[in-house]
């Protein structure tokens, strides 16, 4: 056997399966896989693999350039056996495939009733009320900014209507026959 064949046999073979691989988070259609990896492989991704009990088809999940030790399974069926198997990448390969974790997805129903009436209600209302705040503050800003916009296109509204050319011929008018100098004319109609 070469020499540099050997030495990538063996590296490829030092890296270790993932373990602790649990599953967390089970509703009727996901669940969450989690890992640990032994210390000091050089791992740089992982690969999941899904599988219902007793069917063939296979889904793949690889994630690479992660140091995520976790993976949402989604699109699941409910009442159904599932076999999740993880494997950890490295530049050189993968290794080999963690052991098989079987679970079970409940009912829809199942998981609604399992949560209490009180975790039921502050889920749903909790991020609404949240989000009503929010858009009452953002109203609030919306009106000050408006009524500081409809202020100043009165004030504007004031000089354009004192500067209109109708005014100002009023404005000149009177300016023109009440100076005291000149008390039957303006400065510019006085003969001097």
């Amino acid at each position: 056997m070469d020499k540099h064949l050997l030495f990538v046999f063996l590296f490829t073979d030092s890296l270790s399966p993932p373990v602790n691989v649990t599953i967390k988070a089970v509703k009727a259609n996901s669940a969450m896989v989690t890992w640990d990896i032994p210390e000091g492989d050089p791992v740089i991704g992982f690969a999941i693999t899904q599988q219902k009990k007793d069917v063939r088809m296979l889904r793949f999940i690889q994630e690479v350039n992660t140091t995520t030790r976790s993976c949402a399974l989604w699109d699941l069926e409910e009442e159904t056996d599932y076999i999740v198997h993880v494997q950890s990448i490295s530049m050189s390969g993968t290794s080999p495939l963690s052991e098989p974790l079987r679970f079970r997805t409940p009912k829809e129903a199942e998981t609604q009733a399992s949560k209490s009436k009180d975790e039921v209600m502050m889920e749903e209302v909790g991020p609404a009320t949240q989000l009503r705040a929010g858009e009452l503050i953002i109203i609030v800003v919306v009106l000050i900014m408006w009524a500081g916009v409809i202020a100043l296109f009165c004030r504007q509204y004031d000089i354009i209507k004192d500067n209109e050319p109708n005014n100002k011929d009023k404005a000149k008018t009177s300016s023109e026959c009440s100076t005291p100098e000149h008390p039957t004319g303006g400065l510019l109609r006085s003969k001097v």
